[in-house]
């Protein structure tokens, strides 16, 4: 039996799609300068909750950007997010709050003031630690140019909670910032 070259078929192989269609930078780059270059956090509203509420700045969907997905997200207290998984990384910078994330089952904690990384393939929830306050964090993201390279894998393993914490029971997501 001959020698088996990096091809064999005992090997994964990965494959990216083709960037094809019509394309114009010209016209692309027409569009995104056509676009507000400042959004109003006043006018973008949270959703989800009862426990985390998520508010979009710019997202892959909204085409406003090409390589960042920004949100911003708040924990009611004793509040918790799905617990989820995805390719592409995460920093979170804490706004306020204390809490804790559990990355691939271990847990790590923060407080306003630091950054917590997801890293890539990484199952991961996020957690408020307190009982009687919110927890903020802005989410920065590379999701889209993962979205670009058909590299996007995202698998919810639990989903949001639907029902308030007892200590949550009427949380409502501050809309505007103090």
């Amino acid at each position: 039996m001959g020698v088996e070259s990096h091809y064999h078929s005992k090997k994964d192989r990965i494959f990216v799609r083709a960037i094809q269609g019509k394309y114009n930078l010209q016209k692309e780059l027409e569009r995104l300068r056509s676009l507000p270059r400042v959004r109003k956090g006043k006018e973008i509203k949270f959703n989800d909750g009862p426990q985390a509420f998520s508010k979009h700045y710019i997202e892959p969907v909204d085409g406003m950007g090409q390589t960042l997905h920004i949100h911003l997200e708040e924990y009611g207290p004793g509040g918790v997010s799905q617990k989820h998984g995805h390719v592409n990384e995460a920093a979170f910078y804490i706004l306020d709050g204390i809490g804790y994330e559990i990355h691939d089952e271990i847990r790590y904690d923060w407080e306003a003031g630091d950054v917590a990384i997801v890293h890539n393939n990484c199952v991961h929830q996020h957690h408020n630690a307190s009982k009687d306050k919110p927890a903020r964090a802005l989410v920065l993201k590379t999701k889209p140019m993962y979205m670009f390279m058909n590299m996007l894998f995202q698998k919810q393993v639990i989903p949001r909670p639907t029902e308030p914490t007892p200590e949550g029971v009427g949380f409502k997501a501050r809309e505007h910032e103090d």
